[in-house]
């Protein structure tokens, strides 16, 4: 049988008694074998009775396995074996080939290509040296009661597990594995509705009153410096005193609470993204961690925050708040912890920071939905997690019984 193999095809095509083939008539060579399980693989053959297996249907597309079957015929055309070439590329280790291979792949298609190639080199030593084919289920089970029992958190295995299982799906997609070797390995069971940490009332006042103790011992030891500096006729230093904010961290903190953003995003925030006549925020997909873009209104305080910020900045393009050598933030984990310690505030990671910001809306009667679009989530599970806090929604069904009653 001979047709155009494309999507439409694939859905077209139903099982036989007996196993059957489809040659491409746009590339010969290409071709896709059905099995009477119903079982589709894409083949391309080089020689006389000389073929490679691309993958099947279910996890090759189309277009993906003709792309496979060119580089193949090409290889023979030029005189290469496919299969000695094939056999190479399958003797692959998880270290050489996040090295090799997916590692620029990544670079290109992921927007956290750094850090979840990092994590596959440094959150399985034992499985560095092992080949793809001799990764099982069984070796990723002991690896994982090993994270388990070492302390590490489910929630930080299952997002190591989902690196592991999403690169070797790529070698599967890529024809250096026929089947991916741990794809029936679930993730670990968590709370789906776990406790949301958010700023009390009395810690708010707390934290403001350190951030404000903070900003006035800066512009003190500033002051102080610059006293040093006069009596010894060196120039001075930016005086404080005249600027609405010692540094970066309470209009971080402010905004933070205001906004939602991830920490991420706050450190990628550009000023091009923030409409000061029309008091809005944006979060562009490429910096999001969804990768749609969303759009925040700004409230008085955020507003007022931004604006102090932008009047003592000395680039009014580039990133909102860059380092001291004008580059991204990394962290700002020693002056945040800094400042949870002088405000007695414990267990509050910067995250927290959004889930207050998310909880203060449920508290105050908006609509889900609505905190979802704000907070970017992509899956409404996400934000059902601040459903409890809503109030309105929760005290309207209870007083429903009284009226049944």
């Amino acid at each position: 049988m001979q047709a155009v193999i494309g999507n439409a095809l694939v859905n077209r095509l139903k099982p036989a008694d007996k196993p059957y083939e489809v040659r491409d008539t746009r590339l010969k060579g290409l071709l896709l074998r059905v099995q009477p399980s119903g079982v589709m693989s894409y083949y391309v053959e080089y020689a006389r009775g000389k073929r490679i297996r691309l993958g099947r249907a279910d996890a090759v597309t189309p277009a993906e396995a003709r792309k496979g079957a060119r580089t193949i015929l090409g290889d023979a055309y030029h005189g290469r074996d496919p299969a000695a070439s094939l056999r190479d590329a399958r003797a692959h280790t998880l270290r050489s080939f996040v090295d090799e291979v997916y590692q620029p792949w990544a670079e290109q298609n992921i927007r956290t290509a750094k850090a979840t190639v990092a994590r596959l080199r440094s959150n399985f030593p034992d499985l560095q040296n092992k080949k793809l084919g001799d990764i099982n289920p069984w070796i990723v089970e002991k690896w994982r009661m090993a994270r388990l029992k070492g302390g590490a958190k489910a929630t930080t295995v299952n997002r190591d597990l989902d690196d592991l299982k999403s690169s070797l799906a790529k070698a599967v997609l890529w024809g250096l594995l026929d089947d991916h070797p741990i794809a029936g390995v679930k993730r670990s069971k968590i709370d789906s509705n776990p406790r949301v940490r958010f700023l009390s009332k009395d810690e708010d006042h707390r934290l403001r009153n350190a951030l404000n103790a903070r900003e006035d011992r800066i512009r003190r030891e500033r002051a102080s410096a610059n006293l040093w500096r006069a009596v010894r006729e060196y120039p001075p230093l930016q005086n404080l005193r005249k600027s609405t904010f010692a540094d970066h961290l309470k209009p971080m903190v402010i905004l933070s609470l205001h906004t939602g953003l991830r920490r991420g995003e706050l450190f990628n925030l550009q000023w091009e993204d923030i409409e000061l006549t029309l008091a809005n925020l944006t979060v562009r997909g490429t910096m999001a961690k969804s990768g749609r873009t969303r759009h925040i209104p700004l409230n008085a305080e955020a507003l007022a925050v931004v604006k102090g910020w932008r009047d003592q900045s000395p680039e009014t393009g580039g990133l909102v708040f860059a380092a001291r050598n004008g580059g991204r933030f990394n962290n700002v984990r020693r002056s945040w912890m800094g400042l949870l310690k002088a405000a007695g505030i414990e267990r509050f990671r910067w995250h927290d920071l959004r889930h207050t910001f998310a909880s203060r809306l449920a508290m105050a009667g908006v609509d889900l939905n609505t905190v979802r679009e704000l907070l970017g989530h992509s899956d409404y599970q996400m934000t059902l997690r601040y459903a409890h806090l809503a109030p309105e929604h929760k005290a309207a069904a209870v007083a429903r019984l009284v009226d049944e009653i």
